[in-house]
């Protein structure tokens, strides 16, 4: 699997600092990741829905450490090239 394309909307709210949008493949594209800023650093948090009882779970999202790095790096790499300096 490769991602193919990766665009960053940047947005200034509390932590929140953009959205993100992914294809994979040239063939399936994922709309709506978050880039949060934490005193840890950046992560990227998949689209999710609220549920009945108020909490969230993601639509969709990968199924192992070593993918959900992968889209991480390259979502806050984007992020980085389009917002160069931390605000």
């Amino acid at each position: 699997m490769n991602i193919t394309e990766v665009k960053v909307f940047p947005a200034t709210e509390g932590k929140l600092k953009g959205y993100a949008t992914m294809v994979f493949d040239e063939c399936f594209i994922v709309r709506d990741m978050k880039i949060i800023k934490s005193d840890k650093g950046y992560f990227v948090s998949m689209p999710s829905r609220r549920k009945k009882d108020g909490s969230f779970k993601d639509i969709v999202h990968p199924l192992n450490a070593e993918t959900r790095q992968m889209i991480e790096d390259r979502v806050i790499e984007e992020y980085k090239k389009v917002v160069p300096e931390d605000e």
